[in-house]
């Protein structure tokens, strides 16, 4: 089942149009959304989360139409850009106890299985937090509301290669509970880690949407890496 139904989604800037974006994200599967900085990946998440109003096209989250169940759908979802800047000396707790406020069905005990998994100190202020552990925190926020879709918008970026393997780590943990995780990326190496789809967007296109492994099969020369494959499509591309 899909948890996540986007079609025909367009949006037009001045300078820059998404063009008829079509994909879907099924549930329990790790999405890769890649291509060039500028390509429109910020611009289809912000457009599928309503973030910022599309011109055209619809967008399902499990079924259900956003602009009919925003609420409702909201309350479902989990959706973090990089590492978000806290108030940098309050403590994590507090911060925690703010945010639960918003949501409907927040849960003390998944929050308290996800400082665990995450191994985070509540008595510590973001200040004090590697930037490792600030997407963690992030994390955390974004799933304690029994979220089953997690939206991240670069969440690696930034991060020394240890913590990015971390990252990926959890994200296998979530896929293993049945979260559906669409994430943006220019370290494709990261897809290699743990994605099951990629999706490709040029220029506000969408190029290929397909499985990791369709996706090696259709692009691959000399046995490429997938991070050396995109490289290769994007020279090949670029005016």
């Amino acid at each position: 089942m899909n948890a996540i139904e986007i079609k025909n989604l367009s949006k037009q800037y001045k300078t820059f149009k998404l063009d008829n974006v079509s994909f879907n994200v099924e549930e329990g599967h790790i999405v890769g959304f890649v291509g060039r900085n500028g390509a429109g990946k910020t611009t289809t998440i912000k457009s599928i989360l309503n973030i910022v109003k599309k011109n055209s096209g619809n967008v399902k989250f499990f079924g259900l139409d956003l602009e009919e169940n925003e609420n409702i759908i909201k309350n479902k979802i989990g959706f973090s850009s990089g590492t978000t800047n806290y108030y940098p000396r309050k403590k994590l707790i507090d911060i925690i106890n703010i945010t639960k406020t918003f949501y409907n069905n927040w849960d003390d005990t998944i929050m308290e299985e996800y400082i665990n998994l995450f191994q985070l100190d509540l008595s510590k202020t973001p200040s004090e937090l590697s930037e490792g552990m600030k997407v963690k925190f992030n994390l955390l926020l974004a799933l304690s509301h029994h979220a089953k879709v997690l939206i991240l918008d670069e969440p690696t970026s930034g991060l020394d290669p240890f913590s990015r393997d971390e990252i990926l780590e959890v994200f296998i943990e979530l896929k293993k509970r049945g979260t559906a995780i669409l994430f943006s990326t220019h370290i494709t190496s990261d897809l290699e880690k743990c994605a099951d789809d990629i999706v490709y967007i040029r220029k506000g296109k969408i190029v290929s949407a397909c499985s990791k492994t369709d996706f090696m099969q259709k692009y691959q020369l000399n046995d490429e890496t997938l991070e050396n494959i995109i490289l290769r499509l994007e020279r090949e591309n670029h005016d």
